[in-house]
């Protein structure tokens, strides 16, 4: 295994497989910025074709402002009530009685990128809870799928089930995934039909609100690039200053 430059001055190995780039990005000791990256650059010679496939759905996504009217800061968050991976209820409303939210949406347990940040998610969770704040994750893969997305991420809060992209297409967040990139899914066996108990390669976009305990948005990060999310630490400032609106 070779080397090669990452972002900045940083030099990452030269990965033999997908599974190994992915192992080694998820768990190093970088930001959620960096270990994205870092993925990126390694599924562009292990995955010819991939990103830009992905350049060309983002393309399409950003054409048609995909994101720009879900819910804005300073807006209410719609209300939800969505099953947990035990199947348990849970609700916008309960959380926040305990305080801020951070609620992140996430394309489904089999997206790297979403277990990336899933990780670093994992790894701030005491921080986020010194700050009077939780996280609440939501995707639309079943039950034992959002059991096995928990297990590997090592997280200790709720994922929940949005059947059928119920929720997201509320919050004007939901997306067909196009017949290129659909292809390529079922290529890579990544069966969304499945994993979604539907036929439709809908999926939402991946974004993040951190809600004040009076409902309102503090703060919301949407891209329709999947390859983007939510820096941790933009997370934390939006918890700590939520917290400020009690």
């Amino acid at each position: 295994m070779g080397t090669r430059q990452g972002t900045g001055m940083t030099s990452i190995p030269t990965f033999q497989t997908l599974a190994e780039a992915f192992s080694y990005c998820r768990d190093m000791d970088a930001s959620l910025a960096e270990r994205l990256d870092a993925f990126n650059n390694a599924t562009r010679y292990l995955s010819p074709g991939y990103q830009e496939a992905v350049d060309r759905l983002v393309a399409r996504l950003k054409s048609a402002e995909t994101g720009q009217s879900a819910p804005q800061p300073g807006e209410i968050m719609p209300e939800f009530i969505l099953p947990d991976e035990k199947g348990r209820l849970v609700s916008l409303k309960s959380l926040l009685t305990k305080g801020p939210v951070a609620v992140v949406f996430h394309r489904g347990h089999w997206c790297p990128y979403c277990r990336i940040n899933t990780r670093a998610l994992a790894e701030a969770q005491e921080e986020i809870s010194r700050e009077g704040g939780q996280i609440v994750a939501i995707m639309p893969d079943r039950e034992e799928f959002a059991t096995s997305f928990k297990a590997e991420g090592d997280v200790r809060y709720p994922v929940l089930t949005d059947m059928d992209n119920g929720y997201a297409l509320t919050l004007n967040l939901a997306i067909w995934v196009g017949d290129e990139m659909q292809l390529i899914l079922a290529a890579g066996n990544r069966q969304l039909p499945t994993y979604q108990g539907n036929d439709s390669w809908v999926i939402p976009v991946p974004a993040a609100f951190v809600v004040r305990r009076d409902g309102r948005i503090e703060s919301r990060f949407i891209d329709p690039d999947f390859r983007r999310r939510m820096a941790v630490e933009d997370l934390l400032m939006a918890v700590r200053n939520a917290g400020r609106h009690q």
